[in-house]
């Protein structure tokens, strides 16, 4: 069983398609309101886009459609936010970021890692009467996801690099 990450307490806390789920601190590395995104015609399902960060595309997955909260488009509300990786090569979009706290350890409880998709809940926050479902980044994507994201950000970054500067 997966143990979730101890080194740091802190946690982003997320409203994904109205479930409470959390990110280590320490998987991102900015949270930014929701910028215009450029959708390729291959994108399609829980890609939302890309983001142009200094003529770089950052894929941009959904988290909510990815989990399987929300089926079919959505127009994200005024308050969705992206958090981008820490290394600024990808970016999870999510309803909203509606805190950043610190849990005490006795506060987190393993899950176990057949109890979700891939393991992509690696516990469960008890904060007040709530649960919130701590996601282990690492584990969102599955090795085909990954490898079919970084052909599609390959091909968004070629075909950005075929325009002339602006």
């Amino acid at each position: 069983m997966a143990q979730p990450e101890t080194a740091s307490l802190s946690y982003l806390l997320l409203d994904v398609a109205g479930t409470p789920c959390a990110l280590p601190r320490s998987a991102a590395g900015e949270v930014l309101p929701l910028p215009d995104l450029f959708r390729p015609p291959a994108a399609g399902g829980w890609l939302a886009g890309f983001l142009n960060l200094g003529g770089d595309p950052v894929p941009v997955v959904d988290l909510a459609r990815l989990l399987g909260l929300r089926e079919g488009a959505h127009d994200p509300g005024p308050y969705a936010h992206l958090i981008l990786t820490p290394d600024a090569a990808g970016a999870w979009l999510v309803d909203r970021v509606t805190d950043l706290v610190t849990i005490e350890p006795e506060a987190i409880r393993p899950v176990a890692a057949q109890a979700s998709l891939n393991g992509c809940v690696s516990a469960e926050i008890a904060q007040g009467d709530r649960l919130i479902h701590a996601l282990d980044p690492e584990r969102l994507l599955g090795a085909e996801e990954r490898a079919r994201v970084g052909a599609l950000t390959r091909a968004a970054k070629a075909r950005l690099a075929a325009l002339p500067a602006a």
